[in-house]
């Protein structure tokens, strides 16, 4: 081994020696850097102060979501630790994309601890949709929403209106009285929307008398129904037969100086057809045309079942016509009623008509159609 000899301190090395030293220090330490991974979970690595916008950054770019919370507890530990909705948003985000909800809720409660900022209606918005649509937690949801004020904050309609109609659709109507009654005590102003949702939910659950309660309640909340109001209740009654108290709202709807569309309309087709009053739902919807008002689909389709219903397969045919020539699509069954119904007529010259206008639409008749097409045209030969 060779050894390297000591230089004294007040001996003067030459310049290139120097130099040489340097480069050679220089290159030990970028080594030694370059060896070290930092660990990009660990905040100690990172500089001695972090912006907000920067502490964001990195939970939006952490590449597996469940190491969230790791993050959070180290970030919590800096002297530059100051959390605000933007950082307990992305928070939460990325604990709902790992699908860790446990970890929501306690991120939840770290908050109501900290209490270092305000939150807006719009951050707990996110989290009841999160608990409610991601999660399948409605009672946390219905939760979330009374304890907003524990928080400082209070609900807008907006989110109100989504935790009731939440509860509609997953079909908790023993809850939704309860969460309705609580809009005083959040301080939340019921509005026509609100109002819909409990309409809605009623009539879904075969409720209609109490629904009509509800319907009664706009004027003294100060709101007025729209076409949506009308049309649910119109549903609801016809559903049970009531077609009459339907057609009733159809008059108070024109009073009140609202338009009814498409889908009202199409709903008191439908009622009267399936409660046998065939006739009147073909009336109603020359009515419909002469008011300018274009039916949707579904509505030609009752209209046209209507129609075979009363054994006018002339007139079916026209509007099957009309329907093909709009691009719309005709049951099966339709053109097999047509057919009998021709067949029966003995209107042979119609019936080929028709049978083209079926396989151009992409139906194949079947083999017992066929018996009964040939069968008619050697009767009427």
């Amino acid at each position: 081994m060779i050894s390297r000899p000591i230089v004294a301190c007040n001996t003067k090395l030459p310049k290139t020696y120097l130099i040489f030293l340097q480069l050679n220090l220089y290159h030990s330490t970028v080594s030694l850097s370059s060896s070290i991974k930092l660990d990009p979970l660990d905040l100690r690595n990172y500089k001695d102060w972090l912006s907000p916008t920067e502490v964001i950054k990195i939970f939006e770019t952490l590449k597996n979501p469940n190491s969230t919370l790791t993050v959070l507890n180290q970030l919590s530990k800096r002297k530059d630790y100051k959390p605000n909705e933007a950082l307990y948003t992305s928070v939460i985000n990325n604990l709902s994309e790992a699908k860790n909800f446990d970890g929501i809720e306690e991120v939840m409660k770290r908050i109501k601890v900290e209490k270092s900022c305000r939150l807006s209606d719009g951050f707990f918005y996110n989290v009841i949709r999160i608990y409610g649509l991601r999660a399948g937690r409605i009672n946390r949801a219905i939760e979330t929403l009374f304890d907003m004020p524990n928080y400082s904050s209070w609900p807008t309609p907006k989110t109100f209106n989504f935790v009731l109609n939440l509860l509609v659709n997953t079909k908790q109507f023993d809850v939704i009285h309860e969460v309705y009654m609580g809009a005083g005590k959040l301080g939340v102003e019921v509005d026509a929307c609100c109002l819909n949702i409990m309409i809605k939910g009623l009539c879904k659950n075969g409720k209609i008398n109490d629904a009509l309660q509800v319907f009664d309640e706009f004027p003294k909340q100060n709101c007025k129904p729209n076409v949506r109001t009308f049309s649910t209740l119109m549903h609801g009654l016809c559903s049970l037969g009531r077609v009459e108290e339907a057609f009733s709202l159809l008059q108070k709807m024109e009073t009140e100086g609202i338009e009814p569309d498409a889908i009202s309309i199409n709903i008191l087709i439908s009622g009267l057809r399936k409660n046998g009053r065939v006739e009147e739902s073909i009336h109603l919807f020359d009515r419909m045309l002469l008011k300018g008002c274009e039916p949707i689909p579904s509505t030609y389709q009752e209209v046209l079942y209507a129609l075979l219903d009363c054994r006018k397969y002339i007139e079916a045919m026209n509007l099957a016509k009309n329907m093909s020539s709009k691009k719309m699509v005709i049951s099966f069954e339709s053109y097999n009623l047509m057919i009998s119904g021709l067949c029966e007529e003995k209107i042979v010259e119609d019936i080929e008509i028709v049978l083209k206008q079926m396989i151009e639409n992409g139906f194949l008749p079947k083999l017992s159609m066929w018996k009964q097409i040939v069968q008619c045209i050697l009767e009427k030969n």
